[in-house]
């Protein structure tokens, strides 16, 4: 059996990009590491470090108890990320399974960086995600 050139070809794994906003701005932004199993551990060490910044960024907010997490994790993830949330005190607002008044960073956010990334060329993740955080800057 003859091996064709497309066998060796495996595309570079796409950055992704975990975000928190509030209806003022951006809270919170982080880049998922390649190879970084995203599961319940790591998804509490972002909220971890999302209550640090709104606490940090928002404290009148902080204070006064007046924020929550809109949580939409696997429910795979549910128990461990849910635990976590009722030790540190935050309230989340749970995702319904299916709700067309909810626009997700697909719908707004991606398509905008895209429109300011078209036509582009990168030659590492590093120079994709420093441009994706100058946008939001």
């Amino acid at each position: 059996m003859m091996k064709s050139v497309l066998d060796d070809f495996r595309p570079e794994p796409r950055p992704k990009m975990w975000q928190k906003f509030d209806i003022e701005s951006l809270v919170h932004k982080e880049f998922v590491l390649p190879g970084q199993t995203v599961n319940g551990k790591f998804y509490c060490d972002v909220l971890r470090r999302v209550r640090e910044n709104i606490r940090r960024k928002r404290p009148e907010k902080w204070r006064n108890d007046s924020w929550a997490v809109h949580n939409y994790n696997a429910p795979a993830q549910a128990s461990f990320v849910g635990q976590f949330l009722v030790s540190a005190k935050t309230t989340a607002i749970p995702h319904p399974p299916y709700s067309p008044d909810l626009a997700t960073c697909d719908f707004f956010l991606f398509p905008k960086m895209k429109l300011k990334l078209k036509g582009r060329h990168f030659d590492s993740i590093e120079e994709i995600q420093t441009e994706s955080r100058n946008d939001f800057q």
